[in-house]
């Protein structure tokens, strides 16, 4: 038996990759939680008010993107330590964007905007994470016990009224 080899001939496999914008923003605002001076990613008045009413840990907030077939364009609302350099920071955020984005897809960086919105000091910025989820909570225990001790004194009057004969 004799066994002939064929040459066939391979046919490239047609098809595209692309990436949604949540994809981008979220490999940015993950690749953003390494640089140092950097408190935080504003996103805007509805989203900050979102993620204090639900305590969301969304890095996609604040992270506007720009995704093309081959390049991608980055736009960041941030929050900066005081006392720290924000021309460094900077830097530091194109730096990490820059390569994060790179190494996961592919993807050529082309532009980073960043609008430094606020500065704080770590202290402050601790304290403006305390959500106002937790205070609606708070509110809404005090309310809970209030109500509760209110039923209490309803249910004592209407006992002492069952005392008392009402038809003798």
């Amino acid at each position: 038996m004799v066994q002939e080899n064929t040459k066939t001939e391979v046919t490239e496999v047609k098809g595209s990759l692309t990436y949604e914008d949540k994809v981008i923003q979220k490999i940015v605002g993950l690749a953003l939680e390494s640089v140092n001076g950097l408190l935080s990613v504003d996103g805007g008045f509805f989203s900050n008010l979102t993620g204090k009413l639900v305590n969301t840990d969304d890095v996609t907030a604040g992270v506007g993107v720009e995704v093309g077939k081959k390049q991608v364009a980055v736009d960041l609302k941030v929050v900066t330590e005081y006392k720290k350099n924000v021309p460094d920071i900077y830097r530091k955020i194109k730096d990490v964007i820059r390569k994060e984005v790179s190494d996961m897809t592919d993807l050529e960086v082309v532009e980073v905007n960043v609008t430094v919105v606020d500065i704080k000091t770590k202290e402050q910025q601790k304290d403006d994470e305390k959500s106002l989820q937790d205070r609606v909570v708070g509110a809404a225990q005090t309310t809970g016990k209030f109500t509760s001790d209110q039923v209490d004194k309803v249910k004592e009057k209407v006992d002492d009224m069952g005392d008392d004969a009402r038809v003798k």
